[in-house]
């Protein structure tokens, strides 16, 4: 308890640190004739997501000449995804990168990111997100004080479970699951029979230990890094959803920068997802090489009964004529 009530006060002192830090940054911009952007994130910095962001404080650096740089809080030394999503929002912390499926908490056209096997592969899913459906989806978020800047690939999710695969969805039955706090989460996992469990992600490794829960579902990278390989040995391949990663920046920050330096940090996310993608596809195949090694058994699954099951989830979207229009944009695509 002691540890907990220690561990809270130091983050919130890491937090009012970095607000003073930033302050006296910008007082003092005019000697230093440069400014820091706090970028921070939840995810190890062993992830290629983080190699990604490495990337993007590379290309800004460089493109800014050193007038723009970017200083990483990884491991959710800031807080939660949604924590420093509020941060951006105070203007506390300038950037961060959080899942599709918590941005939908604060911008709600990014649920239709969440829908259960809505793109067809990775081509289609990139296709969307680097087209007009994509800068839409960004820039919308301004509207909540949160603006994107890029999208980066997160994969497709998989459940992984401590005893058994997941063959059809008659598997899930009685089966407690762990999902993100994002209701399309639950409701997916809940239409396909089993008991969504949403959950912190650093409290799970000690509840599949302890069997507070049955299994969960992530893509390969996070499965190994997480290290919950080490207690789940069956991974069903199901890829029943292809939430990406946005990077995010506040509109409390970007609304400070001149119209070069925001031209610098577009560019230099930009130019980062090209390299993100490379890490991923490395990343995937390190980590099927590692979860081989560690016989954990892998299965595909015929994909249809999945497909079935969670339809009612696109159905009940399509209800809303805004979400509609999207949808519509992205099958044509």
């Amino acid at each position: 308890m002691y540890m907990q009530v220690y561990k809270s006060l130091m983050r919130k002192i890491v937090v009012v640190f970095g607000v003073l830090a930033c302050l006296g940054l910008y007082s003092c911009s005019e000697i230093t004739d440069h400014k820091t952007l706090f970028f921070a994130h939840s995810l190890p910095v062993t992830h290629p997501v983080h190699k990604g962001i490495l990337a993007m404080q590379e290309a800004l650096h460089k493109k800014s000449g050193g007038k723009l740089q970017i200083k990483i809080f990884p491991d959710g030394q800031l807080g939660t995804e949604r924590e420093v999503l509020e941060l951006l929002q105070i203007g506390s912390v300038a950037m961060t990168k959080v899942s599709a499926a918590s941005m939908s908490s604060f911008s709600p056209e990014y649920r239709v990111l969440g829908v259960p096997y809505l793109f067809r592969d990775s081509e289609h899913m990139f296709r969307v997100l680097e087209g007009p459906v994509g800068k839409e989806l960004l820039e919308g978020g301004s509207e909540y004080l949160l603006r994107g800047l890029c999208f980066y690939d997160a994969g497709s999710r998989s459940f992984y479970t401590l005893d058994g695969f997941i063959k059809t969805p008659e598997d899930l039955k009685g089966k407690k699951i762990r999902v993100m706090n994002d209701q399309m989460a639950v409701n997916m996992v809940n239409d396909l029979g089993g008991s969504a469990t949403p959950m912190a992600y650093g409290e799970l490794y000690t509840a599949l230990q302890q069997r507070v829960v049955d299994g969960a579902e992530n893509n390969v990278p996070s499965f190994v890094t997480s290290n919950h390989y080490e207690v789940c040995k069956f991974y069903t391949l199901d890829q029943h959803s292809m939430v990406p990663d946005v990077v995010v920046v506040g509109t409390k920050f970007w609304d400070t920068l001149n119209d070069e330096e925001k031209a610098w940090l577009q560019d230099a996310a930009d130019d980062s997802v090209k390299k993100q993608k490379i890490y991923w596809q490395e990343t995937v195949e390190e980590g099927m090489e590692i979860l081989e090694k560690a016989n954990v058994q892998i299965y595909n699954p015929d994909k249809s009964p999945f497909i079935e099951k969670t339809k009612s989830i696109l159905e009940e979207l399509n209800k809303d004529p805004k979400m509609k229009k999207i949808i519509d944009q992205i099958n044509n695509q």
